[in-house]
């Protein structure tokens, strides 16, 4: 999809835990000033946040799970363990030679204006891809605002 990928040599089953997210877990602060180093948004790294607050930074020390694509049709998904460790789950079952992928439901504080879409553009090609790899703001409703 975006010129880097991961793909089955093999057939996986539904259900499956395929690879682990790896890399060096650092700090919200300091992955922000690694983005900014490399002169990138937030979104456009290999950044994996954690419910630590920490963030798995696969660019240092990763693996190959960095290089799975976003999909708003994703065949697989990521699970946080009790440990802090993630694993990437098959969805379904997956042929051999098919792209992995999943949702990456980024998450933008900001409002999600058309330019902040565009800096985050989904290419997946699903019937209902969102054209933003941004995961939806989430409502309030009218009870939460008053």
């Amino acid at each position: 999809m975006h010129g880097k990928g991961v793909f089955a040599r093999n057939r996986i089953p539904a259900g499956e835990r395929i690879i682990e997210y790896k890399g060096e877990r650092i700090s919200w602060e300091t992955a922000l000033e690694r983005a900014e180093a490399a002169g990138q948004p937030i979104g456009h790294t290999y950044f994996f946040s954690l419910a630590d607050g920490r963030v798995i930074d696969g660019a240092s020390r990763g693996n190959a799970a960095r290089f799975i694509n976003h999909s708003c049709e994703p065949n697989c998904e990521p699970l946080e363990h009790a440990d802090g460790r993630v694993h990437i789950y098959a969805l379904r079952d997956i042929e051999e030679g098919e792209e992995l992928s999943y949702y990456y439901a980024l998450i933008y504080e900001g409002r999600h204006t058309a330019a902040v879409k565009r800096s985050f553009p989904c290419r997946c090609g699903a019937p209902s891809c969102s054209g933003t790899m941004l995961a939806p703001k989430k409502r309030r409703n009218k009870k939460d605002s008053a």
